[in-house]
C-alpha cells in the first residue's frame, strides 16, 4: 500500500508503517483509514502471524491533525459523533485484533498517538522517545483513550496521565505499564524483529489468538458501552469554546490563557 499507510510482509510478520512524516503521521480521516485498511489486509492473509506497528519520521504520532479538528469544530455535533466513532473504531480494531500487535517507538507518542501505542500488545521505544495525554493543554477531552488506558494501567496512573497532560519519558512509561521495554535507538528494530519471531516460532497463533480473546472478552460489555460514551464526550468537546481557543492557539504557536 502506497500512501500515509506502508504495509510489508517478511518471515511472517507484518509491518504497518505510518508514513506521513511532514505532519509528524498526525491521526487525520486518511491516515486512520489506511490503518483500518492495512490491519484488515493482514488479518486475512494467512502468512502474517505478529503484526508490528511502526513510523517513519522522528514522530511516531503526534496525535490528532489539529488542522483537521479546527475544521471538524465548524461541523454538527452528529457529524462529529461520526468522526468520533470512526477512530474508536480504529482503536477497537487494533486492541481486539486476533494477531498480536507490537508497536515500535522510535519517536514521540502524544495524545491519540499515545492512544496508539497503548492499543497494541507490547511496545518497545527507543529512548529519547516522549509519551503523554496532552489533550488538557488544548481544552480537549481524552475521551477514548482513557477507556484503554484505564484497563490497561489502572485508575490511578490513569488520572495522573489524563489530568496532567504532562509528557513522561520512555523510561518512566515503562515504570507506568504504558509500554514494554526500552532500548537503544540503534537496537530497537533488531529487538522489536527478534520478540516477534520469539512468539512466531515458540507461539501457537490459534493459543495466543484465543488467549487475547479471551481477555478482552473478559471487559468487553463494559468497554464498549464506556468508547460508545467517550464517542459522544469527544464530539460534544468539540465544540465547546476552550477547545476552540486552545486548538487556535496552538495553530498559531501561542499560548492560550485559561
Amino acid at each position: 500500500m502506497k500512501g500515509m499507510v506502508l504495509t510489508e510482509i517478511a518471515d511472517r510478520i507484518g509491518y504497518i508503517t505510518l508514513n506521513n512524516p511532514e505532519k509528524r503521521n498526525a491521526l487525520s480521516p486518511t491516515l486512520i483509514s489506511g490503518l483500518k485498511e492495512a490491519f484488515e489486509e493482514m488479518r486475512q492473509d494467512d502468512q502474517v502471524k505478529v503484526i508490528v506497528l511502526k513510523a517513519r519520521g522522528k514522530a511516531f504520532c503526534a496525535g490528532a491533525d489539529l488542522a483537521y479538528l479546527q475544521e471538524m469544530q465548524a461541523y454538527t455535533f452528529e457529524e462529529n459523533l461520526a468522526d468520533s466513532h470512526n477512530l474508536k473504531a480504529l482503536f477497537s480494531l487494533i486492541y481486539d485484533f486476533p494477531k498480536v500487535v507490537i508497536a515500535e517507538v522510535q519517536g514521540h507518542a502524544l495524545a491519540g498517538g499515545c492512544g496508539l501505542v497503548t492499543v497494541c500488545d507490547f511496545a518497545f521505544s527507543a529512548p529519547s522517545a516522549l509519551f503523554g495525554y496532552t489533550e488538557v493543554a488544548i481544552g480537549f477531552v481524552p475521551a477514548l483513550v482513557s477507556v484503554f488506558l484505564l484497563e490497561q494501567i489502572g485508575g490511578a496512573k490513569t488520572q495522573e496521565l489524563l489530568l496532567s497532560g504532562e509528557l513522561i519519558t520512555s523510561s518512566k512509561a515503562a515504570e507506568l505499564g504504558l509500554i514494554t521495554e526500552v532500548i537503544s535507538a540503534d537496537e530497537l528494530e533488531k529487538r522489536v524483529n527478534d520478540f516477534a519471531q520469539n512468539l512466531i516460532l515458540k507461539n501457537s497463533s490459534f493459543s495466543m489468538s484465543e488467549t487475547k480473546l479471551l481477555l478482552r472478552n473478559l471487559t468487553q460489555e463494559s468497554r464498549e458501552k464506556a468508547l460508545n460514551h467517550a464517542a459522544e464526550v469527544n464530539a460534544k468537546a468539540r465544540a465547546h469554546e476552550d477547545c476552540k481557543q486552545g486548538i487556535a492557539a496552538f495553530l498559531a504557536k501561542s499560548k492560550p490563557v485559561w
